[in-house]
């Protein structure tokens, strides 16, 4: 596989804006100076409960409500979440990658995904409108 362009097409300009679907529970990741948006679709989320040995999304979601990751977890997340959205990266190339911010950067844009997955998409805008509606009704 060729890891610089798994799709084996025209990579992006690094320069390009790519801006994630919040909404969509899209994140976006740097993987060597390239954008890539990655979700945690349905499918992805069931990889992860194969990966993590857990019989139902409940469960995944108490696994990482603890908010700490081994580094094979953190490379089970960022797969599952580049595959769900539309990457062509296995698990083996993702521990090959050079990922902007390193360890921290990984841990934290893994942290980004799973918030997003699990609160509901619920993205910031919401909030200010939920926000807005109750300042409203007083």
């Amino acid at each position: 596989m060729n890891i610089e362009n798994p799709l084996n097409q025209k990579t992006s300009n690094p320069m390009q804006k790519v801006s994630p679907n919040k909404r969509r529970g899209e994140v976006l990741i740097h993987i060597d100076n390239t954008p890539r948006i990655m979700c945690l679709t349905l499918g992805a989320l069931a990889e992860l409960e194969d990966a993590f040995e857990v019989g139902n999304l409940s469960e995944l979601g108490a696994y990482f409500s603890n908010g700490k990751f081994g580094a094979d977890d953190l490379v089970h997340i960022i797969g599952a979440g580049l595959r769900g959205g539309g990457n062509l990266y296995t698990d083996e190339d993702v521990r090959c990658l050079s990922i902007e911010g390193g360890a921290i950067g990984l841990a934290q844009v893994a942290a980004e995904l799973l918030k997003i997955t699990f609160s509901g998409g619920e993205c910031d805008h919401q909030k200010q409108i939920k926000q807005s509606e109750l300042t409203v009704k007083k």
